[in-house]
């Protein structure tokens, strides 16, 4: 159960609890004050939702045939899962999953790297570098 902050309070009154005093003043609750998290899947971050633009660009063009956000979840080991952010269908018709990044964390790179070992597809990773997209492929 989830309470409202009236019922939390209204819970600490019965209780004769009292807010604690903390040695420093937290940040106000603005934008720009907490670190996103995780976003909820299916939803893009503002790389990846100007990867996607860049993808209907180069779609429009003929350079792909298809892309989808999301759209495999690879198994790499018991609850070990890797999913891409993007399957793209390039005019070659070699399936390839990209995966959008601003900087690399150690456990995604050994996802990428230990998926692109067990799977038949082109894993790619970009990243916004100036105006272009930088690309790394992983074999």
């Amino acid at each position: 159960m989830r309470w409202t902050e009236a019922q939390l309070r209204e819970y600490q009154d019965r209780r004769g609890a009292q807010t604690p005093v903390l040695p420093f003043k937290l940040p106000a609750n603005q934008p720009g004050a907490f670190a996103l998290g995780r976003l909820p899947v299916g939803r893009m971050n503002k790389t990846e939702a100007a990867y996607d633009t860049y993808l209907w660009e180069q779609r429009h063009a003929g350079a792909i045939l298809w892309h989808k956000f999301e759209a495999l979840k690879l198994r790499l080991a018991d609850n070990t899962f890797y999913t891409s952010d993007f399957a793209v269908l390039p005019a070659s018709c070699v399936l390839e999953l990209h995966e959008v990044k601003g900087f690399w964390q150690d456990d995604a790179r050994v996802k990428i790297k230990v998926a692109a070992s067990m799977y038949p597809f082109r894993f790619i990773a970009v990243r916004k570098k100036g105006k272009a997209w930088e690309r790394e492929e992983f074999a």
